[in-house]
């Protein structure tokens, strides 16, 4: 019997010490993972955009799966609110400073990349139509293109508004087989105010995702999420690009995982763009000035919101996080020229 209690006791004893260890060693990944999250400031420009010292808040997580991403942050500032996309799950969501995340729309053909319209009107790229697609006022919606020349469009991923109406969207192929009636490239696209007419903006991408103007909108980036880099063009009164002009903006290809992918600019110019480890803060020269390292394995878009547009939303695979600027982003729908 003493026998069998002293090994009782040593069984014990054994087990306590497993289960201490592997409460520190949760522990120190835990700090670990904190301390890894960060900014990171490559310039002493950044003290102008952001406070380096802040906590990066995460607002939300358990979107995403196999078939798509938490993606797309749009804020609705006539509401207060942010709207977001978790594709796998083709939902929309809504996330209220001070209420957290609820369910917004159920059943949004795995929407992406939402933005609005001059007149307020709620746009998207739809993942399962393979189409960009208008919201009316009573709801009802107005396909703002589906193909090109006779042939379906691959899938939709990202759209912006000019101040003028024009739209323009990107067209990736997202490496599915295309049939015999389906475009057989990747390409940016714009349409005009009254949807009458859909040009091809450029095919020279490899996998085109990400666009924005720059303040004046004399300046249109696209990033490639292949080549990792983000490229310029000069605009041309017709509203399209000066091919000639056509430069490599900034790189963002890293060790770490990520690449390009959602983008906008600030009224100062500034860009602020996905890459490896995390959300890049570039100038207007194409100068990287930090990165905001949020410990996640993607950024997959982000969005200025807020009643000042002085927060960054971002979107990972999985989850929803901010942080605050000094600077205002450029708002959404975009102001009148």
């Amino acid at each position: 019997m003493q026998t069998s209690n002293r090994f009782a006791r040593r069984h014990v004893l054994k087990m306590a010490g497993v289960a201490s260890a592997l409460a520190m060693t949760a522990g120190i990944r835990g700090a670990l993972a904190q301390s890894a999250k960060r900014i990171e400031q490559l310039d002493p420009a950044l003290d102008q955009i952001l406070a380096v010292s802040q906590p990066i808040q995460e607002l939300g997580s358990g979107y995403g799966g196999d078939q798509g991403p938490a993606e797309g942050p749009l804020w609705w500032k006539e509401g207060g609110y942010l709207l977001f996309s978790d594709i796998h799950n083709d939902r929309r969501m809504k996330f209220t400073p001070g209420q957290g995340v609820t369910l917004f729309k159920q059943g949004v053909n795995r929407a992406n990349g939402p933005t609005r319209d001059m007149q307020g009107r709620l746009l998207a790229c739809e993942h399962a139509t393979r189409r960009v697609t208008r919201q009316e006022p009573d709801g009802s919606i107005t396909v703002v293109a589906n193909s090109f020349q006779g042939r379906r469009l691959n899938r939709p991923n990202d759209v912006i508004v000019k101040s003028d109406g024009s739209i323009y969207f990107t067209d990736p192929n997202h490496n599915f087989v295309p049939e015999q009636w389906d475009l057989q490239y990747p390409g940016v696209y714009r349409v005009t105010p009254d949807l009458g007419t859909l040009t091809l903006v450029t095919d020279s991408f490899v996998g085109p995702n990400g666009l924005a103007f720059s303040p004046d909108e004399r300046v249109l980036y696209i990033n490639d999420v292949r080549r990792g880099h983000i490229r310029a063009f000069d605009m041309l009164d017709n509203g399209l690009p000066a091919k000639q002009t056509d430069r490599v903006f900034v790189d963002l290809r890293g060790a770490e995982p990520g690449a390009p992918d959602g983008m906008k600019v600030d009224v100062e110019g500034n860009v602020y763009c996905g890459g490896a480890g995390g959300i890049w803060i570039m100038d207007r020269q194409g100068k990287k000035l930090g990165r905001i390292v949020h410990g996640y394995t993607a950024t997959t878009n982000i969005a200025f919101g807020s009643d000042d547009w002085k927060t960054l939303y971002f979107t990972s695979r999985n989850q929803l996080g901010a942080v605050n600027l000094k600077v205002a982003g450029l708002p959404v729908p975009a102001r009148k020229k």
